[in-house]
């Protein structure tokens, strides 16, 4: 199959009845039509209706204006203009600061663009004949309208090369923005190493999903993947390894910076984590001292955890755990550092919450929000603002509950990754060669038919930040793997993160949206990408 272009966002098809918008939309000068039938984006739109008149044509004079001062908006156009352009011929050069004429695509960052109440990531989208027009406040908006309005454009566009045919956009028009802020992937890049081009790969594939967040996890028992300065052992020796005695390997902070910058391009944020005090066998390989009796362990590369943990008597281990929270700080621009805290052995109560304590205060100190795994909720004196991540089960135990109502008593709020709905590192119910399978196995209709806010009596959309699907790589060796698990489950997952919530109290219909999502994936087939062809979706 063709391999990807420099940018790969999402897909359009047949199918599906439409939703119809309600009134006028934004830009509109007359009252709006029913939506046409063959209008099929995942995550589906807010509000999605048609417009009079004929479909839109690319042209041979075709232009990409650009009306805004951000400059990722110049970035986002030619990232446009590149996908367009081996696929019609076509010039089809990017502008600022003129008209738009017809047959151009304007792409416009205004403070009033965005719909009401969402302007980080909030957008509107007009598609008729005599042009193509996106408004947005931000630049996250802009990128979202651009990653649908490629939705609405036929799969082989995808290939990078010429067509043949003309190149049509249905009219439309749609108004659209997220449920929820955070919407994330997680990659568990210390397992098994993933270069950086592996990494960027996955980047492209959530990205087109709008997924705007990638949780990488860099340290655990079987590898030390991030530099820390100051303490170059953890890279040195504990980058080394990985499960099954594998090479391993690991980022620059200067590399790691790229990996940055790729992604904020494509309106994705890193959050890094080096997961403390538990899963830290890599880092104790590495320093003796950060163990209780000075000894270095050997390597762990066995695919399940080692149960170590830094030395809860350690100075150095203090150090450390602040030293590589500050610099993860500084790595990643983004407001949040993971630094993990669960599964933590050799600890008593008392030891752990001082480690946490010291570890969080280090992240605000940095000017950060922590993020911890849901067990930080045994703290009763987290700093105001801490986010628990949750990855226990749909249905909570009495533990589960109490956790997550203690972040939210000290004024935080809740990232779900409830596993039997959520890991995408499962296997599938209809093939078990590759995953694992501690938790209910799940399938695309079981990601998609969920609801985040009703897993907790209480927890509703203001507690809860958004959705995290890991990845954990204890089976996976390659990033063709890693897309094997993740897709199609993860697209299930961008909707239930992106729109709303029905009405109507009956959940979501999944019948409805496995057409959406076949159509997505022939998108996928022409860039390569690996997913597998899950047997509860309508081939």
């Amino acid at each position: 199959m063709q391999r990807r272009t420099a940018w790969t966002i999402t897909a359009v098809a047949a199918a599906t009845g439409a939703v119809i918008a309600a009134g006028a939309l934004v830009g509109a000068s007359w009252a709006t039509v029913p939506a046409p039938p063959d209008i099929a984006v995942v995550p589906q739109p807010v509000q999605i209706s048609g417009v009079r008149g004929d479909d839109y044509t690319l042209e041979s004079g075709t232009r990409i204006v650009v009306d805004a001062e951000d400059p990722a908006a110049a970035g986002t156009a030619e990232l446009l203009a590149a996908m367009l352009r081996p696929a019609s011929g076509f010039e089809i050069p990017v502008v600022s600061g003129e008209e738009p004429r017809t047959a151009d695509i304007s792409l416009v960052i205004a403070d009033d663009e965005a719909p009401e109440g969402h302007a980080d990531e909030g957008y509107t989208l007009r598609v008729e004949r005599e042009g193509v027009r996106i408004g947005a406040s931000a630049s996250g908006g802009l990128w979202n309208g651009v990653q649908t309005l490629r939705q609405l454009l036929p799969a082989a566009i995808e290939s990078g090369q010429p067509l043949g045919d003309a190149i049509e956009v249905v009219a439309v028009e749609i108004t659209d923005y997220p449920r929820f802020a955070y919407r994330s992937a997680m990659l568990d890049v210390a397992r098994h190493f993933m270069s950086i081009e592996e990494v960027e790969r996955y980047i492209d594939d959530i990205s087109m999903l709008k997924i705007n967040t990638l949780h990488l996890h860099l340290a655990n028992d079987q590898g030390w993947r991030i530099e820390i300065e100051g303490w170059p052992l953890l890279t040195e020796v504990g980058g080394q390894f990985e499960v099954d005695a594998g090479p391993g390997g690991y980022y620059t902070q200067e590399e790691f910076r790229g990996i940055v910058d790729y992604a904020a391009a494509r309106n994705v944020m890193i959050v890094p984590e080096a997961n403390m005090p538990g899963h830290t066998h890599a880092a104790l390989t590495a320093y003796g001292e950060l163990t209780c009796d000075g000894e270095a362990p050997q390597p762990h590369t066995l695919a399940a955890g080692g149960g170590s943990s830094l030395c809860p008597t350690s100075l150095a281990a203090e150090q450390m755990a602040v030293d590589v929270v500050t610099q993860l700080a500084a790595l990643a621009p983004g407001p949040y550092v993971h630094f993990g805290g669960d599964e933590v052995s050799g600890y008593t109560d008392d030891e752990y919450i001082y480690f946490m304590g010291l570890t969080t205060q280090a992240v605000v100190d940095a000017g950060k929000i922590p993020i911890g795994w849901q067990e930080l909720g045994v703290s009763d004196s987290l700093p105001e603002g801490t986010i628990g991540q949750y990855w226990g089960y749909t249905e909570p135990n009495e533990s589960g509950i109490e956790l997550v109502h203690s972040f939210l008593d000290q004024g935080g709020r809740i990232i779900m990754s409830p596993p039997d709905v959520a890991y995408v590192d499962q296997v599938y119910p209809d093939d078990a060669y590759l995953g694992l399978d501690w938790a209910p196995v799940h399938d695309v209709e079981e990601s998609y038919t969920w609801d985040p806010a009703d897993i907790f009596d209480g927890v509703g959309d203001d507690q809860i930040l958004g959705i995290e699907a890991p990845l954990w790589t204890e089976t996976v060796t390659s990033i063709e793997d890693a897309e094997y698990l993740a897709f199609p489950r993860l697209g299930a997952l961008a909707e239930v993160a992106w729109s709303p919530e029905p009405e109507d109290g009956a959940g979501r219909d999944f019948e409805e949206f496995a057409p959406r999502l076949v159509s997505f994936l022939q998108h996928f087939e022409v860039l390569g990408v690996n997913f597998h062809r899950s047997s509860d979706l309508p081939w």
